[in-house]
């Protein structure tokens, strides 16, 4: 294993620092460590203004996001996977309830909607299906393509697809496999929302001036109208419990591990020098990262044993990706490093 250095600690907090100086979020949590090891938590700012001076720690909660992809689909699936009820070629359709008549979007594999290369609708605005009888699957299974598929397009829908396949196969709510399935890793802490709103919880937006924030919902508009559990976005987790999860995915005894390291191969290039594999961007190193984009990021490097996780609530009340970019770059720097 290689441990972080002193000077890897001391960027990583001038680091958050700084994004919450630039009002990037107004606080954080960062959790870097290596296999078998405690980790170490750097936490700086508050949790909200709401909450006056409370300062967070790596037991608040956070809008997971995009991160759900990776903390909770591709986990589920991957299980799914070596149990039986799918495999990488199975045609989404057929793990969905029959439908009749042509479904253009049903032709997605597993594996297609994992890598993001199934070539679905980009846009997903599942509050325009509203109002008719029609179940869910079946209008989204019926729209077009458009893209080709095999090329690279990062989409919501296919995820949101595997979700609602889950739910269907195993016959069970995605909240309820999402909870086993943390339990057995020892993320307590973690789950889909909604959530009460109090104080071991991060607020998110004010979308209306002057009304309540997004507070225990999920800032994902889709993952609510799914009842805040969906295959795309809905989970809630801390610090804490993301190094629980690294420290997991990187135990050699554990089934998710090999999943790990198959879903580290190369699959679809995103840009020079990084790529999709199985639901997580590949990049030198090699690393396994994702992004989410309330302001959470997970990364994990197995050759070394190292992670890092990034808790923020940066959509709180600013532009995500640019002003919380420094940041990410930063950690994606130190974690590629040998």
């Amino acid at each position: 294993m290689t441990a972080f250095t002193p000077d890897d600690t001391a960027r990583l907090a001038d680091a958050l620092d700084q994004a919450i100086a630039d009002g990037a979020a107004p606080g954080g949590v960062i959790a870097l460590g290596t296999r078998d090891a405690s980790p170490r938590f750097l936490t700086a700012g508050r949790i909200a203004l709401e909450l006056g001076d409370l300062a967070p720690d790596e037991h608040i909660l956070y809008d997971l996001a995009s991160l759900t992809k990776v903390t909770a689909t591709w986990p589920l699936v991957c299980q799914a996977i070596d149990t039986g009820l799918l495999d990488r070629t199975t045609l989404i359709r057929e793990l969905l309830p029959h439908m009749d008549g042509p479904a253009p979007s049903g032709k997605a594999t597993i594996g297609q909607l994992l890598t993001h290369t199934a070539g679905l609708k980009a846009s997903t605005r599942l509050d325009l299906y509203r109002g008719g009888e029609t179940p869910l699957h079946e209008l989204m299974l019926r729209e077009d393509l458009e893209t080709k598929p095999g090329t690279h397009r990062y989409i919501n829908r296919g995820y949101i697809l595997l979700g609602l396949a889950l739910a269907h196969v195993t016959g069970r709510h995605l909240a309820d496999l999402g909870r086993d399935l943390w339990d057995r890793i020892g993320m307590t802490a973690t789950c889909y929302g909604p959530l009460a709103r109090t104080s071991q919880v991060a607020p998110t937006e004010q979308r209306i001036p002057g009304a309540p924030r997004m507070w225990g919902i999920p800032h994902d508009d889709n993952a609510t109208l799914l009842g805040g559990a969906a295959g795309h976005a809905g989970v809630f987790s801390t610090a804490h419990d993301l190094a629980r999860y690294a420290d997991r995915l990187f135990d050699p005894d554990a089934d998710l591990h090999a999943w790990l390291r198959a879903s580290m191969l190369p699959v679809a290039p995103i840009e020079p020098g990084l790529d999709r594999g199985l639901s997580w961007i590949v990049a030198p190193g090699p690393v396994a990262y994702h992004h989410g984009f309330t302001g959470t990021s997970l990364y994990l490097a197995p050759d070394t044993g190292r992670y890092l996780a990034i808790c923020t609530n940066a959509v709180y009340g600013s532009e995500v990706r640019s002003r919380i970019a420094p940041l990410r770059a930063l950690a994606l720097k130190i974690i590629s490093a040998t």
